[in-house]
């Protein structure tokens, strides 16, 4: 199968996505399984599909209640696909290749590159070893440390080490399942279990190459060759904690008369920083969302449709690509024709990437917003908020989820599988490869604005 798919008349970005459909139908079968599923449960084909996808995806949209559907070994094979989806295919892939020391050549690394959305060829397998070790030790770490602590929780440590388990695994990949049957609301009080999962949140989304950067440099032992952030590690960083500070902040003033009008400063600062976290594309909840007003959930929206950082677990237009239309704009605005930050100057391809990515984004959104606003019969803001949710594969949703028609599935199915993918992959997927031509037609000015 591989053999096939490396021929050379496949381009690395179409082969990804073929692997990432393989990836779906056989998710999809293991879910159908008998021995996965709780005795007494049915579901249909396309419910089955769209949580295998949501599960790929680690989106964490589902029509049906996992606790109730799954059996333990139905918890298993979801927490697998949760995780395959997580750290992705390539990453997996190659951790395969090493185990059984294949070779990893030119073509391996292309694919390598595509799916972890990298420039550059040199480092990756290194990279995928990294990123494989990672996010296993943050897991089991987070696993031990929250399994312990709900032994308070849960009559059993069998129980409480598998809802440990699985909340470590659901939160830093981003997935946003939960098996408590009501996400973390239970849990809306218990400020540690929040900050856990905050931690975890963060880890999985702030971008994998950030990790490893702030790895080498607190644990590097020549200090004479100290580790310099690259511009990547800088941009993301400051990006997703500004728009995790920022959402915070207008969530506290927006909800101040009316969901935290009865609640204590801490209740509502952990509300509204959780909240504002879960949007990098958690979709954990310690609340309905639907209590919140219109302007904030318009507020999540916005911060569901930006998702994560680059080669990372989540999904969304990504925090470099806003980082870059901003800068774009003040660039534009001072007259300058190079964008500037950092002392660095951004490369011509990545200014057009994000204008592109954001473009195509926003008209993606837009047509599957009309059709959900045709075939659904809900309001306009719950079917906004959950095209937002899913093609951010955030997985936060007003309720509407297992009350979608079938062609309302399928509309998200399609946005969490593109959201998981990347924009750009979604766009090579349907590119022809064209020669360089080495001449040029005469250039003429056109009216803009």
């Amino acid at each position: 199968m591989y053999a096939f798919f490396s021929k050379k008349s496949f381009k690395p970005a179409q082969i990804i996505v073929a692997f990432y459909f393989i990836a779906v139908i056989i998710s999809t079968i293991l879910l159908s399984l008998p021995f996965a599923l709780k005795p007494g449960v049915s579901w249909t084909f396309l419910d089955v599909l769209f949580t295998a996808v949501s599960a790929l995806s680690v989106t964490g949209l589902s029509v049906v209640s996992i606790v109730d559907t799954f059996s333990t070994a139905g918890i298993f094979i979801l927490m697998f696909i949760l995780q395959f989806g997580g750290i992705g295919i390539m990453t997996l892939g190659t951790f395969l290749w090493l185990v059984m020391r294949k070779k990893i050549g030119l073509r391996e690394r292309q694919l390598i590159m595509t799916d972890q959305n990298q420039s550059n060829l040199s480092g990756l397998v290194r990279l995928m070893r990294q990123i494989f070790i990672m996010i296993l030790l943050i897991e089991i770490i987070g696993a031990l440390i929250l399994g312990t602590y709900f032994l308070n929780y849960f009559p059993t440590w069998k129980e409480a080490y598998l809802q440990g388990l699985f909340a470590s695994v659901s939160a830093t990949t981003n997935a946003g399942f939960d098996i408590t049957g009501n996400s973390l609301i239970p849990f809306a009080n218990d400020y540690f279990v929040q900050f856990i999962n905050i931690l975890l949140l963060t880890l999985g989304a702030i971008g994998f190459p950030v990790l490893i950067e702030l790895k080498e440099y607190l644990f590097n032992r020549n200090k004479s060759h100290r580790t310099h952030f690259s511009l990547y590690t800088k941009l993301t960083t400051i990006t997703f904690f500004s728009l995790m500070a920022g959402g915070a902040i207008i969530i506290l003033l927006f909800e101040a008369t009316h969901f935290f009008e009865n609640k204590s400063w801490h209740e509502s600062f952990f509300y509204a920083l959780f909240q504002s976290s879960t949007t990098r594309n958690g979709g954990l909840a310690t609340m309905d969302v639907s209590q919140f007003t219109d302007s904030t959930l318009l507020v999540l929206c916005f911060l569901m449709f930006i998702g994560a950082s680059p080669s990372s677990v989540g999904g969304g237009v990504r925090t470099t690509t806003l980082a870059v239309n901003m800068l774009i704009l003040v660039s534009f605005a001072k007259g300058q024709k190079n964008i500037r930050v950092f002392n660095r100057e951004l490369h011509e391809e990545d200014v057009r990437k994000s204008v592109v990515v954001s473009t195509l984004a926003v008209l993606l959104c837009f047509v599957a917003t009309i059709i959900l606003t045709a075939s659904e019969q809900f309001t306009t803001l719950e079917i906004i908020f959950e095209v937002s949710s899913a093609f951010g594969t955030t997985g936060l949703s007003m309720g509407i989820t297992p009350e979608l028609s079938s062609i309302g599935k399928i509309v998200i199915i399609t946005l969490m599988f593109i959201g998981r993918i990347g924009i750009l992959s979604f766009i090579f997927l349907f590119s022809k490869r064209e020669k360089e031509v080495n001449y040029h037609y005469p250039k003429e000015r056109v009216i803009i604005g």
